[in-house]
């Protein structure tokens, strides 16, 4: 009979582990910043780039600026905002080495605000490093980039932006608006 108790305690302390872990895990998540590199690809006589500035995580989104310039024709180029839906189990997948779907938005900046499905796969390499490919429907053409992205900590950015603007441009300090990166630093300065 004593046995019975012993055991609903260890399973209770387990449990209390465990919840501790996952709340640490998610503390740990909206403390995280998702960082894009820059990825090209070949359009006919020229090249498209896509920039991704910063992506925040709210509510299972991560949202941030875009802009693609296509060259040489400049006319072609937009900016606007992106929304990535990744949910706290894609994450999870992802942080156990899983390559993970996820879809999103593209919203373009302007009187039109055209909107256009997104969707990518994450292939991690490590917990904060991997490979995306990511690809959405322009016009009648399929447009495919495959960049890598990293985590950061929100503060270890902002420092890192502010540590490049003192000294030499770096992508980073490229991608970010003057007004995105006073969010960032905002957000290191105020988590």
């Amino acid at each position: 009979m004593k046995a019975i108790p012993v055991l609903l305690a260890l399973l209770a302390a387990g449990l209390g582990v465990t919840c501790a872990a996952q709340g640490s895990t998610n503390l740990a998540e909206t403390n995280r910043i998702l960082l894009i590199d820059p990825s090209s690809m070949p359009v006919a006589g020229g090249k498209a780039t896509l920039t991704i500035g910063p992506l925040l995580r709210t509510d299972g989104v991560y949202s941030g600026d875009y802009k693609i310039g296509v060259s040489p024709y400049f006319f072609k180029n937009e900016k606007g905002r992106l929304a990535i839906v990744v949910s706290d189990e894609s994450l999870a997948g992802i942080a156990q080495g899983n390559a993970e779907a996820i879809l999103g938005t593209a919203t373009t900046s302007g009187k039109d605000g055209s909107t256009r499905s997104i969707e990518a796969t994450a292939t991690p390499v490590d917990i904060n490093h991997g490979t995306l490919k990511l690809w959405f429907t322009a016009g009648d053409r399929k447009m495919t980039f495959e960049p890598t992205y990293h985590f950061a900590e929100k503060t270890a950015a902002a420092v890192a932006v502010k540590t490049a603007g003192a000294n030499t441009p770096s992508s980073l300090q490229r991608r970010l608006s003057l007004p995105r990166l006073q969010a960032v630093e905002a957000t290191a300065i105020h988590p």
